[in-house]
């Protein structure tokens, strides 16, 4: 299976970054193509609606930045992990960006597959992402939840953390 990260922390060493580490080791050592995207230290811009990849780019997005390298990834995709630091109860913008500009090419129809993961300083902030996740991601795509996965305060960084997500990845 081909299995896209997008990775919305700007933190290359951050929580985020480390349970996409492990959950990457366990995915690869099950026998998994793995390509993980850093978006955060990408030049994406955020969706202009300007309905250009609807009426006249027959699903090409008039933007020219680095969601164009993504695009391919997304579409060969079987399954997308994201993953992100919570800011202000909700992803990051720089993943919201991502997120926002597949508009462009519609539903992803080789992605069966999706998990979420956050990471947070409090406990009491991945309600309004989880939301959205299972909105416009689950529901509106019509794909499968394999698992949403969090860590906070001392979980962050913790072997027991790194633990769930390498067997997360090892199990799929």
């Amino acid at each position: 299976m081909k299995i896209l990260v997008l990775n919305g922390s700007p933190h290359p060493n951050g929580p985020t970054s480390d349970m996409v580490k492990a959950f990457t080791s366990g995915a690869t050592e099950a026998g998994h193509e793995v390509v993980c995207v850093n978006a955060a230290h990408m030049n994406i811009k955020g969706c202009m609606a300007c309905e250009y990849c609807h009426n006249k780019g027959n699903g090409v997005c008039a933007q020219k930045d680095d969601m164009q390298e993504i695009y391919p990834e997304i579409l060969s995709a079987d399954m997308i992990v994201f993953a992100s630091p919570i800011y202000y109860f909700t992803l990051s913008a720089q993943l919201q960006a991502v997120i926002h500009r597949t508009y462009a090419i519609d539903i992803p129809k080789n992605v069966k597959k999706v998990a979420l993961i956050m990471s947070s300083g409090s406990q009491f902030v991945y309600g309004p992402a989880i939301a959205q996740y299972y909105q416009s991601i689950v529901e509106y795509w019509g794909v499968e939840n394999t698992g949403i996965f969090t860590a906070n305060g001392k979980q962050n960084g913790s072997e027991e953390k790194r633990n769930e997500l390498y067997m997360f990845g090892l199990g799929l």
